[in-house]
């Protein structure tokens, strides 16, 4: 059987993404370097890589283009972690909202990648 292991962000500035997912997300890290960071999450990894070069594509939740990903988080109060992410200066593509599969929010990281957010009781 194959399963999902892994999920690779790929950044700009490896300190500043660290402490974004560590520090805002709460997500804990298990390995930092200044190349490769990865966070003990649940299931799949979320790795941070550096990148090579900067990405200069506007993303933009609506139009993503082929090749392009984006991983989700679930949280226990949407309505909770959105006051959070506002008040962080987190910036939000879609505040929550009812959607057929449930509420979801969509948030961008310092780089301007867009990650949905859902609450786990749907």
């Amino acid at each position: 059987m194959t399963r999902l292991s892994h999920f690779v962000v790929f950044v700009s500035d490896m300190d500043r993404s660290v402490a974004f997912y560590r520090d805002v997300l709460g997500l804990p890290l298990r390995y930092p370097s200044p190349k490769w960071s990865e966070f003990a999450t649940e299931g799949v990894t979320l790795a941070l890589h550096l990148a090579d070069t900067p990405d200069t594509t506007p993303h933009a939740h609506a139009s993503m283009p082929a090749g392009h990903c984006q991983f989700g988080l679930t949280v226990a109060d949407l309505d909770a972690f959105h006051a959070e992410m506002t008040a962080k200066g987190v910036a939000c593509l879609q505040p929550p909202k009812s959607e057929a599969f449930g509420r979801l929010a969509i948030y961008t990281d310092p780089d301007g990648l867009p990650f949905s957010v859902t609450d786990s009781t749907h």
